[in-house]
């Protein structure tokens, strides 16, 4: 057999069916035949990237990461609005409406690896709440938002909304999902961020079904 001379697209191509296959069968129900039928790859091929199927679906993992980051980003300096709450609002609602991260999401719920919890949550906090804190601190100046300490505001406001109002890792149905996400508004309106509406609840319960 010939070398691969592309042996990054062979990777991505492995990453790509196998989080299909994920998501439509479940990571358990899914077996290394499943993937190498699909990819058409042999197993030589197959183990020249991955050395088993957790290494694969930690690499879907770190895709799904790298997604959203680059979602994230790219929403945020596309998106103009009348002031900085309306722009946070869509921000929000164009990702919870992102269904590329909504389909990874489910190609990992059947195994959530600690190792990738934790990640995600310094990431949430030391990447991505500084960019929703300066966004509150806009909103603060433009007298959209009224609200004290914004740094600790957009870090309690990701780590609730992504991880406590998370039906994926406390394996939560429809109605009880819904109850959080109405108590976190609630919440964050008391402290003066109002940037959750029926809209965004509706989509989040979308893209969680």
């Amino acid at each position: 057999m010939g070398r691969n001379r592309h042996p990054e697209q062979t990777l991505e191509k492995i990453v790509d069916v196998s989080a299909e296959l994920f998501a439509k069968k479940g990571y358990e129900q899914t077996s290394i035949q499943d993937i190498l039928d699909a990819t058409g790859l042999s197993k030589g091929g197959l183990y020249h990237h991955f050395k088993s199927k957790e290494e694969i679906l930690e690499a879907v993992m770190q895709k799904r990461v790298q997604y959203v980051n680059g979602r994230f980003h790219n929403i945020i300096r596309n998106t103009e609005e009348t002031n900085a709450k309306e722009k946070l609002k869509r921000i929000l609602y164009q990702l919870a409406s992102d269904m590329e991260t909504h389909s990874l999401d489910k190609a990992i719920t059947a195994r959530i690896d600690p190792y990738f919890v934790v990640n995600g949550l310094q990431s949430c906090i030391n990447q991505d709440a500084p960019i929703i804190c300066e966004i509150i601190e806009e909103g603060i100046r433009d007298g959209s938002l009224q609200t004290t300490q914004p740094a600790f505001c957009a870090e309690v406001f990701l780590m609730l909304l992504n991880y406590w109002a998370n039906p994926i890792l406390f394996a939560r149905n429809s109605a009880e999902t819904e109850s959080r996400l109405h108590y976190l508004r609630f919440v964050m309106c008391q402290l003066g961020l109002d940037v959750m509406d029926d809209n965004l609840i509706a989509a989040m319960l979308k893209a969680y079904d």
